[in-house]
């Protein structure tokens, strides 16, 4: 199974053609980045899905899958900004991640069509600033809509600039035909088959457990609740059944067990996993802490995140340049996996009196430093993988942050429920269950409290709230030994491999 590559002859878009292909095609990496916050549920099909739209443009056309998948989006994103309950609203959510997968996988094998060889890096690297963006400016986005207009725009902002992406896509991209959807059912079987969707079910279940089990363990039941040990048990039992699966069935293989021995993998595994935790730990706690510590708008605490876009925007430009020039990217993320544990500490030194000088100036360190590590876990597959597993080793990193991000956030939501709770007990004036902390929310216990209680409940709330930085600044560090441990392999000279083995093919 080998993915694919431009045809000889190929004709690639140039000028404002190209210019308005590469735009569309970061529009669609932003919108679909935009909205991943917003739920557990598009966290976890998003992450489980993303392993088979790794294998999937092998059996069909690559152009098609990415419209169809845009269009899915879409109407998922309509389905979340109607919603009339709950119920729907996951399931739009649901269906949401089900296509950002397809948009996310794809993107990285159409870029094969836009782009020569030796200026793919240069635009791939401008993909990992997009998704950074995205995951960061959302919460200022979304805070504004739901502050001025309505949380429903949230959603509806994404369907003219989808429709933008399907135009641009659809007249400007070429790309070889895939197989025929005629063929015959016996081979329709075969191509299912190479998918390993019974591990892909198997998988997503275990994480749906794990999250329920890790969310709900010690504040909702107790962690000897019977309803808490069934749910680690299944677990575990499908944990074994799925690695069982990867092993006993290679060649159709989810995870291909082979590709971990690769130590540069092995550790880009680690440094991918880190960098999901901190990161989505981060994104999701520190406006709350600014909305319940300093007291601002949903759309205030949005815009006090620019801080860290902005020097992750311009790390992440850096580093490309920096390794097309040097060809070497394993420094880079040292420097970063160093620079983002640095900025971590700052942060977990923000208190209820930090200064705005004090916060920007930790944001931007860290920034800085989570920008360097975008780039670098997707050039190491790249470049020490044979060429028929690199889209594998793509979606892997893929699904590694995604996967790691959607357990954490989890688990931040119990520590800081906990924490909390634990300490509004000792406050005097505040009599409130874990039952009513819950319902109340992390910004709405203020209004539940005494005014005269208040400072100490800033203080519980600041206190909560650190132990999920403090868990971040954990894995930022354990992300320097995954980069300390990468390999240093010069990305230039393999790409010159690969184009003078395709000269001497034509």
């Amino acid at each position: 199974m080998e993915p694919p590559e431009a045809p000889a002859g190929h004709v690639y878009p140039t000028g404002m053609k190209l210019g308005l292909l590469m735009t569309s095609l970061y529009i669609a990496m932003f919108l679909v980045a935009l909205v991943g916050w917003y739920g557990a549920a598009y966290m976890l099909t998003n992450c489980a899905l993303l392993l088979v739209f790794g294998k999937i443009y092998i059996f069909l056309n690559v152009k098609t899958v990415f419209l169809t998948t845009v269009v899915l989006f879409e109407v998922a994103s309509a389905v979340c900004g109607a919603a009339p309950n709950s119920v729907a609203f996951i399931i739009g959510r649901a269906i949401a991640g089900l296509g950002a997968a397809g948009v996310q996988e794809e993107i990285l094998v159409l870029i094969v069509y836009a782009a020569p060889l030796a200026k793919q890096p240069q635009y791939q690297g401008f993909f990992g600033a997009v998704y950074g963006i995205s995951s960061i400016v959302g919460p200022l986005i979304g805070g504004a809509f739901t502050s001025n207009v309505s949380w429903r725009w949230c959603f509806y902002i994404n369907l003219p600039f989808g429709g933008v992406v399907l135009l641009f896509v659809f007249f400007l991209l070429r790309v070889p035909e895939g197989v025929s959807f005629r063929d015959s059912p016996a081979v329709w079987k075969h191509k299912l088959a190479q998918l390993n969707l019974e591990g892909v079910v198997i998988l997503l279940s275990g994480v749906v457990c794990l999250c329920l089990a890790l969310q709900w363990g010690g504040f909702t039941y107790s962690w000897s609740d019977g309803r808490i040990i069934a749910l680690l048990t299944v677990v575990i039992v499908l944990l074994i059944a799925f690695i069982s699966i990867q092993i006993l069935r290679p060649k159709t293989a989810t995870v291909p067990p082979h590709i971990f021995i690769q130590r540069s993998i092995l550790a880009r595994f680690w440094v991918s996993c880190t960098v999901g935790v901190h990161m989505t730990l981060f994104v999701y706690y520190l406006p709350i802490w600014f909305q319940t510590v300093k007291g601002d708008s949903a759309v205030e605490s949005g815009i006090h995140l620019l801080p860290m876009v902005i020097a992750m925007v311009v790390s992440s430009i850096l580093s490309g340049i920096g390794t097309v020039r040097v060809g070497y990217y394993t420094p880079i993320l040292i420097a970063g996996t160093c620079l983002v544990s640095v900025g971590s500490g700052l942060l977990t030194m923000l208190q209820v009196d930090s200064t705005t000088g004090q916060w920007i100036g930790y944001k931007i360190v860290y920034g800085f430093g989570l920008g360097c590590c975008f780039q670098a876990p997707k050039m190491a597959a790249q470049t020490v993988l044979p060429r028929r597993e690199v889209a594998i080793g793509a979606s892997l990193m893929l699904f590694e942050q995604t996967l790691f991000g959607a357990i954490f956030v989890s688990v931040g939501q119990n520590v800081v429920d906990q924490r909390l709770a634990l300490l509004l007990a000792r406050i005097a004036g505040v009599g409130l269950t874990p039952g009513e902390i819950e319902s109340a929310g992390l910004t709405g216990l203020l209004d539940r409290t005494p005014s005269e209680d208040h400072p100490a409940v800033l203080e519980a709330y600041n206190s909560s709230l650190r132990l999920c930085f403090l868990a971040a600044l954990a894995f930022a560090c354990l992300s320097v030994i995954g980069s300390a441990g990468m390999e240093w392999r010069n990305k230039q000279v393999r790409e010159e491999v690969k184009e003078a083995g395709r000269t001497r093919s034509l």
